[in-house]
């Protein structure tokens, strides 16, 4: 084929290939079947007072700065966060190493060698064919020496390479979504062990606290016994409360510890590194009368597992395209230029030039219904992509009503029990009045004091329950909608390697 033939050949092929059609199904984004936007949590809303969209920094509702600090921290230190960081150069590096089939491959080459042809080879056919008294041939060992160029694309007429970049692109946002999602877990679950830690060092000072009383009626009933008002019965049964609630405070010191260590973790950081910053006491964050927890319908959009659910069911429509695109003919340019001589001072001359050029097809005629059972195996994929994806929207759905029950519910149970404890630290009052006049027995205080410490430690958990059922529920709402990641792979490979 002559030059201005082959140019116009491989010109009428790159236009070919532009205009090439892509075969199988297009993407659509699923209809995430969530409630209408003006409905929420059995309200109704005007355009104009629909609820404010959830706090991306959602943990500030708290009120607690050391809390506050702590979120900010996270995402930069965390080491799920990094690696997830880590995947998404990982998943960008595919998608390019994928997208490179687009262009034409070129690999240069250069060989030497020196070849001795055997005299009992193919050569001794050639002996027969000589002039008598000739001797036979002689044979003598050759250089060869030789560089070039090989060149092959294969033209994407029917999008089998677009369709592959396409999964590839839903990949790198699968893997984006990932690091989203690992952020909003570790904000959620750091927020949930700082609360229970705030809420451990409330049970300890409920606990402290009445030691300090039960030891004082201890020593009250000592007294009483050495006067011979009151029998030692008393005074067991005084020494076996401070002993009782003795016996509380190394589990909830361990706790104390065990909580410390995990915010240590997911910062990044050994152990008891945050002791000096967390031991000292604090309230238990409490959660605020009013929360903007945004709209149902932004649920898909600010949930990470949904909208992995969602790249994941775009994989696999874009799989469908490309084992579709196998069934038709694959069209391919070759071609190999080079220079070839048996005398180095010869091979860049232009008498030493070769090359060859062509166009090449391959159409699959029998395989065994392997590309048969490959597209079906794509449209199982997606079929099981589209309920995973039905499925995760129905389930974050439940979760935000099962979140918000809990939440409301427990603050009701709060409420009651401090009415309930109210009442118990009168009683507990009222048995001290009884026991002082002669009244009662001694056993009525002590039982009031149980009470008083059960109903303080019950309504110690209550408080942080309904914090962490917040911290669950800002959770379930996707964690309200992150804008900035650690978007450097780079320092975090370093930082890993430390």
């Amino acid at each position: 084929m002559s030059r201005p033939i082959y140019t116009f050949a491989l010109c009428l092929a790159t236009a070919v290939m532009l205009a090439g059609c892509t075969v199988g199904p297009d993407f659509v984004q699923p209809d995430s079947h969530l409630p209408d936007h003006k409905t929420f949590a059995g309200r109704t809303f005007s355009d104009a007072h629909l609820p404010k969209p959830t706090d991306p920094t959602w943990w500030k509702v708290f009120g607690d700065p050391v809390l506050t600090n702590l979120e900010s921290r996270v995402a930069e230190a965390n080491l799920d966060v990094r690696t997830a960081t880590i995947r998404i150069a990982e998943s960008r590096y595919q998608r390019s190493a994928t997208a490179s089939a687009e262009f034409p491959s070129i690999n240069g080459n250069a060989k030497y060698q020196r070849e001795l042809y055997s005299k009992n080879g193919i050569v001794s056919l050639l002996t027969p064919l000589l002039p008598p008294g000739t001797g036979g041939i002689n044979i003598q060992p050759i250089n060869e020496y030789n560089v070039g160029l090989d060149m092959s694309w294969e033209l994407d007429l029917w999008g089998h390479v677009r369709r592959q970049i396409e999964a590839a692109d839903a990949q790198v946002d699968q893997a984006e979504d990932r690091r989203r999602d690992a952020l909003v877990s570790v904000l959620a679950e750091l927020a949930s062990d700082y609360i229970q830690l705030r809420g451990v060092q409330e049970q300890i000072r409920i606990a402290e606290n009445n030691l300090k009383v039960d030891r004082e009626v201890l020593q009250l009933a000592q007294q009483l016994q050495q006067k011979g008002v009151r029998s030692g019965l008393d005074t067991e049964n005084a020494a076996a409360q401070v002993e009782g609630i003795r016996a509380q405070l190394p589990n909830l010191h361990q706790q104390q510890i065990q909580y410390m260590n995990a915010i240590a973790l997911l910062l990044d950081l050994p152990p008891s590194t945050l002791n000096a910053e967390l031991a000292p006491r604090r309230a238990i964050p409490r959660s605020p009368p009013r929360i903007p927890l945004g709209i149902p319908s932004e649920l898909a959009r600010r949930r990470p597992d949904i909208r992995i659910a969602e790249d994941q069911l775009h994989v696999a429509t874009a799989n469908i395209g490309v084992a579709v695109a196998n069934f038709y003919p694959k069209f391919q340019l070759n071609g190999t230029v080079g220079l070839d001589s048996l005398e180095f001072s010869n091979l860049f001359k232009a008498s030493s030039l070769q090359y060859m050029a062509g166009p090449s097809v391959t159409l699959p005629i029998f395989d065994g219904a392997r590309l048969a059972s490959m597209l079906e195996l794509s449209d199982a994929q997606q079929a099981e992509a589209a309920i995973t994806y039905h499925k995760t929207v129905l389930q974050a759905w439940h979760e935000v009503v099962n979140a918000m029950a809990a939440h409301r519910l427990e603050q009701t149970r709060r409420t009651r029990l401090r009415a309930q404890l109210d009442h118990t630290r009168a009683a507990l009052d009222l048995a001290r009045s009884r026991y002082n006049d002669g009244v009662t027995d001694f056993l009525s205080v002590l039982d009031a004091e149980r009470s008083l410490l059960q109903n303080e430690q019950q309504y110690a958990t209550s408080t942080t329950n309904v914090s962490l059922n917040l911290v669950t529920l800002f959770k379930a709402l996707g964690g309200g909608w992150e804008q900035t990641f650690p978007d450097a792979p780079g320092p975090a490979i370093a930082q890993a390697g430390n």
